[in-house]
């Protein structure tokens, strides 16, 4: 090996051993992101009461069933009540009566405090300017962020079901599975049911992880934009109770969730569950194209 000779201007060094390459860069990014989110003690404590709720419908039922008749009262169509008269003949039952129950109200306004928070509470904290600092660029950083609430939508509805199929498993008897149109199928048919439809409730989040991030962009303060967001999903769920306004109720993001039941059916049912996941779509479409095009000429020195 030779040895450099005195005075030598020394070799360049390799801009790769300097800083990883630009695809791990990337991905660290992300995961920083999930990280961050994950280990705050909000992230947990909504995590903790969204795995509460199936525990107290379980027992709810359970002593309702244990004082009364052995009936749950319920309607038809397979909504929450419907779900919920089932649950004592097959705990799975609690799985979806579960999301039903949780999907209006607890999960959005979870996914709504996450969203509201990315980029106001970065700002509000002073950490956005330092973010914006490294060689990340505001595109990838609100990607970053955008993605991370995703993820979380995804996590959540995944704790709710869990939680739910636990306390099923430990308070009612499990078995054979009759479904909405009125077919049985086995246990294991009934499971791979459930997960399709924890995936398309994590989906039918999208539309309001989209809108806490624009509403993130326009504000510094991350209690303001998560009370904003919240504000606006209790608006639009309010006005998509009202009669008068069917020709825009299939317009709002809330107005397709509960179709997921669609999925207990033989065949399933897919022109309304469709309909559902084109509307997230959309609606991440145009509050992330919103979203950016406010970050991107934010000013964020000031």
């Amino acid at each position: 090996m030779s040895r450099a000779e005195p005075g030598a201007a020394p070799a360049p060094v390799p801009a790769s051993a300097v800083r990883p390459p630009r695809a791990v860069w990337r991905l660290s990014l992300f995961r920083n992101e999930i990280t961050t989110v994950f280990r705050r003690w909000r992230t947990l404590a909504l995590l903790g009461v969204l795995a509460a709720v199936p525990v107290l419908v379980g027992i709810a039922v359970k002593i309702e069933t244990s004082d009364g008749d052995g009936s749950f009262g319920g309607g038809s169509g397979g909504e929450g009540p419907a779900f919920i008269s089932q649950v004592t003949n097959n705990g799975l039952f609690l799985v979806f009566a579960s999301l039903a129950a949780t999907l209006p109200f607890f999960l959005p306004m979870a996914i709504g405090v996450i969203a509201g928070d990315s980029i106001a509470g970065e700002a509000g904290s002073g950490t956005l300017r330092y973010l914006l600092v490294a060689p990340a660029g505001r595109t990838r950083l609100l990607l970053a962020k955008f993605t991370t609430t995703v993820v979380f939508c995804l996590a959540a509805t995944l704790v709710v079901a869990c939680s739910a199929l636990l306390v099923g498993a430990l308070l009612f008897p499990l078995g054979d599975v009759t479904l909405i149109s009125g077919t049985t199928v086995s246990f294991g048919d009934g499971l791979l049911r459930g997960v399709a439809i924890a995936g398309v409730v994590a989906a039918s989040l999208i539309g309001v992880a989209a809108l806490g991030l624009f509403v993130s962009t326009l504000t510094g303060s991350g209690i303001a934009a998560m009370a904003t967001t919240v504000g606006l999903l209790i608006t639009v769920q309010i006005l998509d109770q009202f009669p008068q306004l069917h020709a825009v109720q299939p317009y709002l993001f809330p107005h397709y969730w509960l179709t997921f039941s669609d999925l207990l059916r033989d065949p399933v049912y897919w022109d309304q569950i469709g309909r559902n996941l084109g509307l997230q779509a959309l609606y991440a479409a145009v509050f992330g194209s919103a979203a950016w095009a406010r970050f991107t000429s934010k000013d964020v020195t000031a």
